[in-house]
């Protein structure tokens, strides 16, 4: 909650610096927008969503402002109705009523955003600021009920459509079953945490047919005693890696470490750190795109809205993938056949190994990021300052996804085949939205 505090007082300044101006100036400017999903970024972390989980988050409260920017610039920009599975058409807003796009756009970001998180009114003073706001710089009555209205109407369909997703269903599924044989992914330490959402393929996929539209090679077999065989080299070679790692192979793996929830242990004391999941990490990174690109407000929100859908596939995709090959992480074949005291540089995550989540969704976002912006687009990300961790520089979003992949491996969690893997996969995922959805006219 303090986090969440402290990003307000900043957001407060910014605003505040520009009460002489009027809403259009404070409303039309993206970069609020990109304060805003930060805000829910914030909140998400703050309640320990899982990576999986959090990009359903952003997800809905994405879609749900460009459902309403769409709607506010309808010569520019095409509704995701009947584009996306489910999703029904939107009520369009009467002719005549003066409504402002953004801000409603902002309140309904808000709205899908605090109703699929927790707890209830996470979200409420940011939105009392923004409507404080827009009276105190001119906004009509008029405009104001309008925006509300028109905002509320797009909220409620898009909050009806989230809720046949299957999401709920999968809360209730049975348990996964944890088997202790030879390759096979069993909890790993400090916390040894069940599986983590082993029926997230069964969630409704947004353009792909199914989790296994875009499928993977199996794994390399499980040989442990072969040693000139495939399994035992990349096991060998993980183990080497991390006991050889340079200060910048630490760093890339720091860099994108994104474990929301990491449990320290010193003794007998635990406890939690936290940090944007990969999902957060990216929404991070399309504010930054958008700043360095001087994006205008709608193509902002084009932007999040498109890399999100990119994300939430890819983690279907992938997680399909997990569980039905549930392999073993590096820490678990190490520590049982070669080495008993060696750890990864990184913790490991409590879901299977291949494939690597990150990298199919930092690969699915790329794609995403670089249909709006293009490629060779450069710039720096300065996501994890606020964790405390050094900027990175890259040359496009392709260049980040391709450093994610080295990253994971740098951090003793994933086989590198595991890895490549991931990012062609991921790159499909993407390419395939990009390809289906005609969002931009």
């Amino acid at each position: 909650m303090n986090k969440i505090l402290l990003f307000c007082i900043p957001v407060f300044l910014w605003c505040s610096c520009k009460e002489n101006k009027s809403y259009e100036a404070i409303f039309n400017d993206p970069i609020l927008y990109s304060k805003t999903v930060h805000e829910l970024n914030t909140v998400v972390m703050g309640n320990n969503f899982t990576p999986i989980v959090a990009s359903r988050n952003y997800l809905y409260a994405n879609v749900a402002a460009y459902e309403v920017i769409a709607a506010g610039y309808p010569t520019k920009y095409k509704s995701l109705a009947k584009q996306l599975h489910g999703l029904n058409p939107i009520a369009k807003p009467l002719a005549g009523k003066k409504i402002s796009y953004e801000f409603a756009s902002l309140l309904s970001f808000c709205k899908l955003g605090e109703a699929v998180t927790f707890p209830e009114g996470s979200m409420s003073d940011y939105v009392n600021f923004l409507k404080k706001t827009a009276k105190d710089n001119g906004m009509s009555s008029d405009m104001f009920n309008n925006s509300i209205e028109y905002s509320d109407t797009v909220s409620a369909a898009i909050l009806r459509w989230s809720k046949k997703d299957n999401y709920a269903q999968t809360r209730s599924a049975e348990r996964y079953t944890v088997n202790d044989i030879e390759g096979r992914w069993v909890p790993t330490p400090p916390a040894y945490s069940s599986a983590m959402e082993p029926h997230w393929s069964k969630i409704r996929t947004l353009v792909m047919d199914s989790c296994n539209q875009f499928e993977v090679p199996p794994p390399i077999p499980f040989n442990i005693k072969d040693t000139t065989g495939a399994f035992y080299k990349q096991v060998m070679a993980s183990k080497f890696a991390i006991e050889n790692l340079t200060a910048e192979q630490k760093h890339m793996a720091d860099f994108w470490d994104d474990n929301p929830f990491k449990l320290n242990v010193s003794g007998h004391l635990m406890y939690g750190t936290k940090k944007f999941s990969p999902p957060g990490h990216w929404m991070s990174v399309i504010g930054i795109a958008s700043k360095t690109a001087k994006a205008d407000y709608p193509t902002t929100v084009y932007a999040f809205a498109k890399t999100s859908i990119a994300l939430f596939e890819a983690f279907i995709q992938c997680w399909g993938a997990k569980y039905k090959y549930n392999t073993a992480r590096p820490e678990t074949v190490i520590n049982k056949y070669l080495d008993a005291d060696w750890q990864p540089y990184l913790q490991t995550p409590p879901f299977p190994e291949y494939t690597c989540g990150h990298s199919t969704c930092s690969s699915a976002a790329a794609e995403a990021l670089t249909s709006v912006y293009g490629d060779n687009f450069h710039y720096k990300d300065t996501s994890e300052l606020e964790f405390g961790i050094a900027s990175r520089n890259f040359t496009s979003f392709r260049a980040a996804a391709e450093e994610n992949n080295w990253a994971r491996f740098y951090g003793g969690i994933h086989f590198h085949n595991s890895c490549i893997v991931s990012t062609e996969a991921g790159k499909k995922v993407g390419s395939y939205v990009v390809s289906s959805l005609k969002m931009k006219l």
